[in-house]
């Protein structure tokens, strides 16, 4: 393949190229994947209103997020396990999120650390983080991350249980990864992957060194069933805005009760996902949450949406429906899968080039101003 139009390109070359346990952990769902499925179906029956006679040569893209500015209504979602998709590979989103000039997340289950992202790149991201059984711990993760300068935390809340993903399952998805005779054969057909990964800083979760591994925990579900805490409750933001100074944004919002309660609580903004299909199977679309969520936080706290961005029209249908801006996550991670850091680089781009192009033939020439009107 030498020619890359769209991130379907990119999906394709990163499954040729990415070991098919870690492909299917950034391409599948849970349970039955009904959800994974609808956050696209979903997107793909909004339809949009075609304008024309419309002034439409200036378009401007840029916005805000949280007080950044942005060139693109457009963040790298967190993702775990990024640097097994290619090695190093936070850092490399990292960067080209930098150059790009939009936000880049870091997961806590990311296989760079906090501190070998921050020494790698000289533009502030933001870190992800899950609340931890050992709450000692999770606040010295969110210590780390003001140490590191993040520009701001992102608290994960649809995850204190996680749901079965049967490919996870299926392939015995560990980290490090554990060779068996399917995967050994399966990687020695991914030298350019081996290659990568062996000259990258970290293979293993780089903010948990010390607390995963061992024959006890063998593969990445149970040591998450362990660790992560299903006691989480609202009551916790108070010690976790204690230990973090900075902007706080939640994700894992779906109904507008409990987006009241994130306003109420004076957060920063809010993401609305389903965390793409992966957790409640059976759950709405994230684009069917979005317009209830808007309208129930108003301008209390922005809206970011998560859920099925792997186009600029999908990008422009959830600016349209309310929200600030999107998160991209497979997307990203099929760009870096395929190509490393110019994969992600294409990636954002497409979507770029993709959310102008519709933004002219919708008539529009400001992404603060789109709104329900753009849509059929």
């Amino acid at each position: 393949m030498t020619t890359i139009t769209n991130v379907a390109d990119l999906r394709e070359l990163a499954r040729r190229r990415v070991p098919r346990a870690f492909f299917e952990y950034a391409d599948r769902g849970s349970y039955d994947e009904s959800t994974l499925r609808e956050n696209v179906r979903a997107l793909d029956r909004i339809k949009l209103r075609q304008r024309v006679m419309i002034d439409v040569d200036r378009r401007n893209l840029a916005t805000s997020f949280i007080g950044q500015p942005v060139s693109l209504p457009l963040a790298i979602a967190p993702t775990g396990l990024t640097g097994l998709q290619y090695g190093g590979g936070e850092i490399l989103g990292a960067r080209a999120a930098a150059a790009a000039g939009i936000p880049f997340t870091l997961s806590t289950m990311s296989i760079c650390s906090i501190e070998q992202v921050a020494a790698a790149c000289d533009t502030p991201f933001w870190f992800q983080v899950y609340v931890m059984r050992d709450r000692g711990f999770t606040r010295e993760l969110i210590q780390r991350a003001h140490a590191a300068k993040c520009s701001a935390l992102m608290l994960t809340v649809d995850l204190t249980i996680q749901g079965q993903r049967h490919r996870e399952v299926k392939n015995g998805l560990a980290v490090p990864p554990k060779l068996t005779l399917r995967n050994a054969v399966d990687i020695m057909g991914k030298p350019r992957w081996v290659w990568n990964v062996l000259r990258a800083p970290s293979r293993s979760f780089g903010n948990l060194a010390g607390r995963i591994g061992g024959d006890s925990l063998t593969t990445l579900s149970q040591w998450i069933a362990s660790q992560f805490d299903p006691t989480l409750t609202w009551a916790d933001l108070a010690w976790i805005r204690e230990a973090w100074p900075g902007k706080l944004i939640i994700k894992g919002i779906m109904d507008p009760r409990d987006a009241k309660l994130a306003a109420d609580h004076g957060v920063d903004a809010i993401v609305v996902s389903n965390h793409g299909g992966r957790q409640l199977d059976g759950a709405p679309a994230s684009i069917d949450a979005l317009p209830a969520v808007v309208q129930e936080v108003g301008d209390r706290c922005e809206v970011l949406f998560d859920g099925g961005i792997t186009s600029g029209q999908a990008l422009f249908k959830a600016l349209a429906l309310g929200a600030r801006g999107a998160l991209m996550g497979k997307a990203f991670l099929y760009g870096l899968g395929a190509m490393g850091q110019p994969g992600v680089t294409a990636a954002i781009e497409i979507i770029r080039k993709e959310l102008s192009t519709t933004m002219a033939l919708c008539g529009q020439t400001d992404v603060a101003a789109i709104d329900r009107d753009a849509l059929w």
